[in-house]
C-alpha cells in the first residue's frame, strides 16, 4: 500500500481528529473512505460527460424506450 503526505486546513484537521477519537476509526480510515467516494463521482461524472457527448456526436446509438418496454413485455 502507498503513502501519501497531505496538508490540510487547521478546521478540517480538528474535524478528521475529532471524528477518529469519537469513533476509535484512524484518521487515514476517514480520509481513504472519504477520497474513495470522491474518486468514484468524479469517474462517473466523466462517465456520464463522454456518454452525452458521444450522443450529442452521434457516435453512440439510442433505442426509443417504447422499443426497449416492447421487447421486454411491458407494453
Amino acid at each position: 500500500m502507498g503513502a501519501i503526505t497531505i496538508r490540510l486546513p487547521d478546521e478540517i484537521q480538528s474535524r478528521l481528529l475529532e471524528l477518529s477519537n469519537t469513533t476509535g476509526r484512524t484518521k487515514s480510515f476517514y480520509v481513504r473512505e472519504a477520497l474513495i467516494e470522491y474518486l468514484e463521482d468524479l469517474e462517473d461524472a466523466y462517465l456520464a460527460d463522454k456518454a452525452a457527448s458521444d450522443l450529442r456526436s452521434k457516435k453512440a446509438h439510442t433505442i426509443p424506450i417504447e422499443e426497449v418496454m416492447k421487447e421486454y413485455g411491458l407494453l
